[in-house]
């Protein structure tokens, strides 16, 4: 029987190396979807995950791009599931990832003819994909298909193939050569771009020259890790990490002081304030208020996205070409620095500030379980190539803050989107991808009623494929939007409005319980570490959850004039939680203070001050 389009696009997918899909079924992709059931009886297929809605099906698909470098594919039905799916799109391309989405669509007749579920959808997807076409045709259908995962690769950009659903089921045509007809292959391009010798150069010339000298490493100088540490050490450089690129550079390395920024380190913010010369490697952090003022820093930066080299800060030396590629040829250009002195200080205030966040972790509240603690914690019992995910709330405050990766792990988030919604598909895509490892998820209780409690259904259901099923969901459990009440005091000097900030309490350990899996309820510090060691050697799903003090501030390395004059109004105006949170706003305050007059004086440091 002659090949069918749909069975033509499930071969090519696999000739792209694709063995896992995310998709929901639905009329509009029937045809399709029924291919991929035949594929898999005869043992052709690609595995096909199905969670329970499609926007978690683009955001698996983005972080299994994330986590393992291909390109990510997502599968729905026509404009229901398509728009459903448009958020997790949106993740990929403002976080520069691969991915494919195939959707279904209506059949050819009915396009343009308000016709049930038919939509523009290339107009739809017009904005957040780099290529989208509708296949029309068999002879059509290799070219699209290929372009879609070309583009995706080189441009590190979500791609949309729309696939109507008589066009799914007609006959497979081998393109000819013929006019109007291109005859295209499914070979990956390369994306190892090499500089010119000269730009090299000029990059050594500044870094060599430099005395104080910064690396601000982002997630896309992944697979650089050996390169970055061997120019950080020629150049005597501090290395500051974006939160994605957290998994970069180990977290145990001594000038390596973690992220910069509003949930940042002090260490990282000296390092901004006081560099003379700032290397961007694979970056696009948006924050400016963080980065040298203009003059301050020479500046170079390497990137694969030539839009967006000299935006944030401006450069001497642009180069366009992959951070590994790059660096490579840099490396023989670049002078050991004899004067080390910048990164050794470097490397002292990460240990202080590192002193001064377990300090923080062993205050007590009375509004609930600190969730330093709950961080601390888990950083101290990580196993070898964990792989941690968090939320955009008050989770990437203190996964920011607390954990260190190291020993091959991995951790990831939604970043310049910032979505709450992608803690729980990114875990899930990560254990899928890596099925012998731990993945801890951490999120707050707002984004677990989003898309965290409906996605312990699709861990009971696929649990049993996993080598080892060591499957941790950390909930900040404090009935508050907390992340966005600190947003509303701090950058507009309003009250918290219980109304839209409130979340309702639910028991998530007893829904974990209902489900099989195992359920832990924390409710003081003192439970704090015996739930990490039962959790941690519990071989399936555990969901701890943690009843964390909501009032409990992420304070940021420097405190503006601004962020405690709007705090501070914020309060005065009727915050219902006022009290609160000047309390524990108080408490988390003197413990920074006294961590830093500590450090004046060099008490408590033994021989890492020479007493």
């Amino acid at each position: 029987m002659a090949q069918t389009v749909s069975e033509f696009v499930i071969g090519r997918l696999r000739e792209w190396g694709v063995r896992r899909v995310f998709g929901f079924p639905g009329d509009g992709i029937g045809e399709f979807d029924g291919m991929l059931g035949k594929a898999e009886r005869a043992g052709e297929g690609v595995e096909y995950i199905r969670p329970t809605h499609e926007e978690i099906c683009a955001l698996m698909a983005t972080a299994h791009a994330k986590f393992t470098g291909e390109v990510g594919v997502c599968i729905a039905t026509s404009s229901p599931g398509g728009f459903h799916m448009m958020n997790g799109l949106y993740d990929a391309k403002m976080d520069n990832q691969p991915v494919v989405a195939i959707v279904g669509q209506q059949g050819l007749n009915s396009l343009g003819t308000f016709n049930q579920q038919e939509s523009n959808l290339e107009q739809a997807f017009s904005d957040v994909a780099e290529y989208v076409q509708t296949i029309v045709s068999p002879e059509q259908a290799q070219a699209v298909i290929d372009i879609a995962f070309r583009t995706a690769i080189t441009r590190k950009q979500p791609c949309v193939v729309i696939l109507p659903h008589d066009v799914q089921g007609m006959k497979m045509a081998e393109p000819g050569a013929e006019m109007w007809v291109s005859r295209s292959s499914a070979v990956a391009p390369s994306t190892a771009i090499a500089p010119p010798a000269a730009q090299l150069q000029a990059a050594a010339d500044i870094v060599n020259a430099g005395e104080r000298v910064t690396f601000l490493v982002g997630a896309g100088a992944d697979g650089a890790t050996e390169e970055v540490l061997q120019a950080a050490r020629l150049a005597g450089a501090g290395v500051i990490t974006t939160l994605r690129g957290k998994q970069v550079v180990s977290g145990d390395i001594p000038f390596h002081t973690q992220q910069v920024g509003l949930l940042g380190s002090r260490p990282s913010y000296d390092q901004m304030q006081d560099c003379d010369t700032l290397v961007l490697l694979g970056t696009n952090y948006p924050y400016g208020q963080f980065l040298p003022k203009t003059g301050q820093a020479r500046a170079v930066q390497i990137d694969l996205r030539p839009e967006q080299l000299g935006l944030r800060y401006p450069t001497e030396v642009s180069i366009w070409a992959d951070v590994k590629t790059a660096l490579t040829g840099l490396l023989p250009l670049l002078r050991q620095k004899e004067d080390l002195s910048w990164q050794g200080k470097v490397a002292e205030k990460m240990r202080d500030w590192d002193a001064e966040l377990a300090a923080q972790a062993e205050k007590h509240y009375d509004d609930g379980v600190n969730p330093r603690k709950v961080y601390a914690e888990l950083n101290k019992r990580l196993p070898a190539g964990a792989i941690v995910t968090c939320d955009a709330g008050t989770t990437a405050d203190w996964y920011g803050h607390y954990i260190r990766l190291r020993d091959g792990m991995r951790g990831d988030l939604s970043g310049r989107l910032a979505t709450m919604l992608a803690a729980m598909p990114y875990a899930e895509a990560a254990k899928f991808a890596y099925p012998d490892r731990t993945v801890v998820c951490t999120i707050g209780d707002g984004a677990f009623q989003m898309l965290g409690m409906n996605e312990l259904i699709t861990l009971k259901k696929y649990i049993s494929k996993w080598d080892d099923p060591t499957f941790v969901v950390l909930v900040l459990h404090n009935d508050d939007l907390t992340q966005v009440s600190w947003e509303m005091r701090t950058e507009d000097a309003n009250p918290v409005w219980s109304t839209s900030q409130d979340v309702e309490s639910v028991d998530y350990a007893g829904w974990a319980r209902l489900l099989g899996f195992q359920g832990i309820t924390v409710t003081s510090d003192d439970q704090v570490e015996a739930a990490w060691d039962t959790a941690l050697a519990h071989r399936g799903v555990t969901v701890i959850d943690a009843h964390t003090g909501k009032n409990i501030p992420p304070l940021p390395p420097h405190i503006t004039y601004e962020f405690a004059k709007n705090t501070g109004l914020a309060l005065l105006k009727g915050d219902p939680d006022g009290i609160g949170a000047i309390k524990d706003s108080a408490t988390s305050l003197i413990t920074e203070g006294v961590e830093r007059v500590k450090d004046a004086l060099h008490l408590d440091h033994g021989d890492d001050h020479g007493n």
